[in-house]
């Protein structure tokens, strides 16, 4: 198969995905295998909170959406624009998936099809359904991938590299059990935000979205602002009151009630608005309905920080203040060259 024949399918995938919102999906009577696929996967984002209890539908549409932005002809010659990919004999690529927001692991699963390797996944407990899928849909568009994608339920067996996904614990298991393949290991990395007080109330809104969607679960979610000393919190809190309503799922309320309490327990000094509480910590990784900030007295030694801390940071959200960041509210639409932890996932599947 062709390289601008897998990337056609893709191209169809991302059609597909486009039909479908929140509030206004809508049948194109273009798209290919509607009558198979088109009921049934608005049955499955219905479904999707039964499986895992954060995946609503607004964030299961949410991430539906940015595949169908990204799943374009422009696009996906400009990603791959950099590469050489020949045809040559396929490498069975094993992938372990997170389950921590809708459809995590797809930048991988896509990956290995795109360079015409087999992929063999084993995806998370947390999301067993959505990928699946959407692997049918692309097998009923190009059959020939039908030999080219199996899911694993039991043991990985029979491969020859492998991307895990996983937290620090289990990336050391990774680690070890996989020393003899070549791998990406992905740890857990949260994202930060570096503010100077000159923020726009757009812009702070527009950070509440770095906040919030996935109710802060994805690695790309913001668990840390860096704030000059003396920095007032009042234009956050009033910027990101549009948020407020997050407290109204059970789920998300019962880890603020959780993680409040314990705070407070511990004596810890709290900032509070009522769905989200921001404490003075070091650490990067806060847990959720919760913030941590930590002052800052020089911009350039700020810059230092984050260099030396980069392995633990995805992201860095800022106003043109530090290289390479990202614009408030953009933390959960990268393009398909914004790759996790920085690992050129198509260069390693190229010299496999």
């Amino acid at each position: 198969m062709t390289l601008e024949t897998k990337k056609s399918v893709f191209v169809e995938l991302g059609k597909f995905l486009s039909q479908f919102s929140e509030n206004n999906t809508l049948k194109n009577p273009t798209v290919l295998h509607n009558e198979a696929f088109f009921d049934a996967f608005v049955d499955l984002v219905q479904l999707s909170q039964s499986h895992n209890g954060w995946y609503t539908p607004e964030n299961v549409y949410f991430s539906i959406h940015s595949w169908a932005e990204a799943l374009t002809e422009k696009n996906l010659n400009q990603w791959l624009s950099s590469y050489t990919i020949p045809i040559q004999e396929s490498k069975n690529i094993a992938l372990i998936l997170a389950g921590n927001i809708p459809l995590v692991g797809f930048h991988d699963f896509l990956s290995v099809l795109i360079t015409g390797n087999n992929v063999l996944v084993k995806t998370s407990s947390n999301d067993q359904h959505l990928l699946p899928f959407l692997a049918k849909y692309i097998i009923a568009v190009q059959p020939e991938l039908a030999t080219n994608i199996t899911f694993v339920d039991g043991k990985l067996e029979n491969f020859d590299a492998v991307i895990a996904t996983g937290s620090n614990n289990t990336a050391r298991y990774f680690e070890y059990y996989f020393k003899d393949k070549p791998s990406i290991i992905r740890k857990s990395r949260n994202s930060v935000a570096v503010l100077t007080g000159n923020e726009t109330k757009e812009q702070l809104t527009a950070l509440g979205e770095d906040i919030f969607r996935y109710f802060g679960l994805g690695c790309r979610n913001v668990s840390k602002l860096f704030v000059p000393k003396g920095y007032s919190f009042v234009p956050f809190f009033e910027a990101i009151f549009v948020y407020q309503d997050v407290i109204h799922y059970e789920k998300y309320a019962n880890n603020y009630d959780y993680n409040k309490a314990v705070f407070l327990m511990s004596n810890f000094k709290l900032l509070d608005n009522g769905f989200l509480t921001l404490k003075e910590d070091q650490s990067h990784a806060s847990p959720i309905s919760s913030v941590f900030y930590e002052f800052y007295n020089d911009i350039n030694e700020l810059k230092t920080k984050l260099k030396l801390e980069s392995e633990r940071i995805q992201c860095v959200v800022a106003d043109r203040t530090i290289d390479d960041n990202v614009a408030f509210g953009q933390t959960q639409n990268p393009q398909l060259w914004n790759y996790a932890d920085n690992t050129d996932t198509i260069s390693f599947l190229l010299t496999i």
